[in-house]
């Protein structure tokens, strides 16, 4: 980019910031400093992030459990594929601890317009709730009694979902823009904006995010997809000062009510498990690992990963909740090795039959998680229960009515009481979510999300083509 085109760009902020504010009804509540950046200095801000960046610590420990229930392969190394990903696909950002936009430099200027009507939106947002504060409300502590458990799950994807909200109002502002000139906006073909929102992928144009795993691209273009539909379906309903300052005041609190926006509106009481105490059968051999929701988001990735798209959109609909806990071996030789970690996942559906149909799905798989695995039919106690070897220790899959109880390398007569305990705590428990002020936000792949969120706009999130 010459200096004549920074300057003519830098000129345009203002005129399209206040496209923006008029465009979402967020005020203008001071001047916005702009940064022209480099590719050497995107790549040391990405650096940084890594090193520092709370997300991206939490997703390092996460890691390991990913590759547990086989969203990961063994050897895939994140945190080096993470840096190629983001230098491929960083656009533009907004950083909310120095109040900047930042455009960069090896991008051509008529691109980088559209991403300062995205970038600018995240502006106002933080001028309306201060991003720094209204944007992580998670606790990074790990739970060591069944209270925190508790507490972890019942806000476990509050960070997750208002990413999602941050991100959907930008994107909205973005294809507002981009629509301008042929005198059209969102409102003017509200479905066709839904229909090319889902037809966000990866492509030829970014080799590095073609290659990634599923985990990955769904991650990415998670916030942007589902956050844009989210917000069309707001703007239909209560326009912009509702879509924009009404959402961001009253935030949702699940990747649920991010995928189905009509709950999000009828304030529909949204499906929660509980933990039980398993801390007394647990600690004195194993340390707390994660705890977490097994989310909407969460099932559709990997029921896409292990049966296809028509597999996850079944599943999705089909899901009623979900949890996980994970703890490690603390005699474990290699505590980077998923042998370390031994896992419980309890999922509820909306039907014994789906509940059948997914308990056979995740055995059927079970060779993308693990070596050697081979039934014992021996060690099954009755009709509802499927038992496995494998290369790390026995798996058992258990369906009762409506739910299927997972337990990962856990001794078998461990794992019946832990399923016993488990099943019991969901008897009498209301389905509604009591969101807490607080809590840590260790959704499976909330983590993911909101890294890549806070990193900046994607490349693959803008539209090649407008409508």
């Amino acid at each position: 980019m010459t200096q004549a085109q920074a300057k003519e760009l830098f000129a345009s902020v203002d005129t399209i910031m206040q496209f923006a504010s008029d465009d979402s009804k967020l005020a203008i509540k001071s001047r916005v400093k702009r940064r022209l950046t480099s590719r050497d200095a995107v790549e040391r801000y990405l650096i940084d992030k890594m090193k520092d960046d709370k997300d991206a610590k939490r997703m390092e420990r996460s890691e390991i459990v990913l590759k547990k229930f086989g969203l990961l392969d063994q050897d895939f190394h994140l945190q080096p594929f993470l840096v190629s990903l983001l230098k491929e696909q960083i656009a533009g950002y907004y950083d909310s601890k120095t109040k900047t936009v930042n455009l960069l430099d090896y991008l051509a200027p008529d691109t980088q317009r559209p991403v300062l009507a995205h970038e600018l939106t995240h502006a106002l947002q933080d001028q309306r709730v201060n991003l720094e504060t209204w944007e992580d409300t998670s606790d990074d502590d790990l739970s060591h009694n069944m209270a925190e458990d508790n507490q972890h799950i019942a806000t476990d994807e509050q960070d997750t979902a208002r990413e999602a909200v941050l991100e959907g109002q930008a994107m909205a502002v973005l294809v507002d823009y981009s629509l301008k000139p042929a005198g059209r906006n969102i409102l003017s073909d509200p479905g066709l904006v839904k229909d090319r929102a889902d037809e966000q992928e990866a492509d030829s144009d970014s080799p590095v995010l073609e290659r990634a795993p599923l985990l990955l691209q769904e991650a990415l273009l998670f916030p942007y997809r589902e956050g844009l539909k989210f917000e069309v379906d707001l703007l239909q309903e209560k326009g912009a000062a509702g879509a924009f300052g009404g959402v961001l005041d009253r935030p949702p609190s699940t990747s649920f009510e991010i995928m189905n926006p009509r709950a999000y509106e009828a304030r529909v009481r949204i499906p929660l498990l509980k933990m039980p105490d398993v801390h007394p059968m647990l600690d004195a051999d194993y340390a707390p690992y994660d705890v977490g929701v097994m989310g909407q988001l969460d099932v559709r990735i990997l029921s896409e990963l292990f049966g296809g798209a028509q597999t996850a959109e079944m599943f999705t609909k089909a899901w009623n909740g979900g949890i996980y806990y994970a703890v490690q071996k603390k005699s474990a030789p290699d505590k980077n090795s998923t042998a370390s970690i031994s896992l419980l996942y309890l999922s509820q559906w909306k039907s014994p039959e789906a509940a059948a149909a997914f308990a056979k799905m995740y055995a059927d798989e079970l060779g993308k998680q693990y070596s050697g695995v081979k039934r014992d039919a021996d060690a099954e106690g009755d009709a509802g229960e499927q038992v496995y070897k494998t290369n790390e220790g026995p798996m058992l899959i258990a369906t009762t009515g409506n739910t299927v109880f997972v337990s990962e390398s856990f001794d078998l007569n461990l794992a019946r009481k832990l399923e016993f305990l488990m099943l019991g705590a969901q008897e009498g428990a209301g389905q509604g979510q009591a969101i807490a002020s607080t809590g840590a936000s260790h959704a499976l792949t909330g983590t993911m999300v909101n890294f890549f969120a806070g990193c900046g706009l994607m490349r693959a999130a803008i539209p090649a083509h407008l409508y």
